[in-house]
């Protein structure tokens, strides 16, 4: 039986724990698993907060296969990207033939297409699969928007769900909005969140509700009701998680909580740029009397 994917709020960019030699650590990946479906978050699994391009595809496969196998009642959303057409292609016909319930498809990395070559790299891969897909615009990571006009070339294709954006402008997302009526708008930024709902954001994809599930649950709950009030401590809160690149202020932080035996990362990326972890348990503190306050 197919998950309601349009009910949820939170979508947990979750991360990839690892050992210390870098292997995966399937039981605190269980654990946070676990967490995730308990408070019901829905799960996005193989992002860049997963740092799914540091890991190879036989991996990747053995990820999905546990994730899927604890049989969780929340959605599973899974991350397609990277360069090669084709790898994308094998990739998108592997998930297919499992449980999951939608793709996220970013812009092709490094090569910065126009129009017409984000609408064919899209167009095929939608044409491939067989779930919901929603596109992300995160320049940051890709070097490129998505074009407002591929958007605009997809709107009626049957897979073509929900739209992610990250670029971190409400102009954009508005753009996106109107170029895709019809279509779930998600927040691809924590911080952006109250400006986004504004806007008709419907929910977030996030990389907070890794280390707040619960609290990230309740923030996005009253963005998107119009009751959100405490801006500045969610503000400073999101802000020390990307300190450094992500993920690596979430692993830090995930160490610090016991929730992950290891903060380590694969390079590029390294624990060693986190710089001074009292930012995120500070953080932590504050995040964690807000959402004390909300039940009192």
């Amino acid at each position: 039986m197919s998950k309601d994917i349009d009910k949820y709020q939170v979508w947990t960019a979750i991360v990839t724990p690892m050992n210390q030699d870098g292997s995966i650590d399937y039981a605190s990946f269980e654990g946070l698993l676990k967490k995730q479906n308990e408070v019901g978050n829905a799960i996005t699994i193989l992002g860049s907060t997963g740092e799914a391009l540091n890991i190879d595809l036989s991996e990747r496969k053995e990820i999905l296969d546990f994730a899927i196998s604890l049989s969780l009642g929340v959605p599973l959303m899974v991350g397609v990207g990277g360069i090669n057409l084709n790898e994308q292609s094998q990739w998108i016909e592997y998930l297919n033939k499992l449980n999951a319930d939608a793709y996220l498809l970013v812009v092709p990395l490094y090569a910065k297409p126009g129009v017409y070559g984000q609408y064919g790299w899209f167009k095929h891969l939608l044409d491939l699969a067989n779930k919901p897909c929603m596109l992300y615009n995160v320049p940051g990571r890709t070097a490129k928007n998505l074009e407002i006009e591929t958007v605009k070339m997809l709107v009626d294709h049957p897979n073509f769900w929900a739209v992610k954006e990250a670029s971190g402008s409400e102009k954009d997302f508005a753009a996106y909005a109107a170029a895709a009526p019809g279509k779930k708008m998600m927040s691809g930024d924590d911080l952006l969140l109250p400006e986004f709902a504004k806007l008709g954001a419907e929910g977030v994809v996030s990389v907070a509700s890794n280390v707040w599930p619960e609290a990230t649950k309740e923030y996005a709950a009253q963005c998107i009701n119009g009751t959100f009030k405490d801006k500045e401590i969610w503000a400073e809160s999101i802000e020390a998680l990307f300190s450094s690149s992500n993920p690596i202020p979430a692993k830090a932080l995930l160490k610090e909580q016991g929730k992950i035996k290891s903060s380590t990362l694969r390079l590029p990326l390294s624990i060693e740029d986190m710089g001074d972890v009292e930012i995120v348990k500070n953080a932590d503190k504050k995040i964690n009397e807000w959402f004390n306050q909300q039940s009192d």
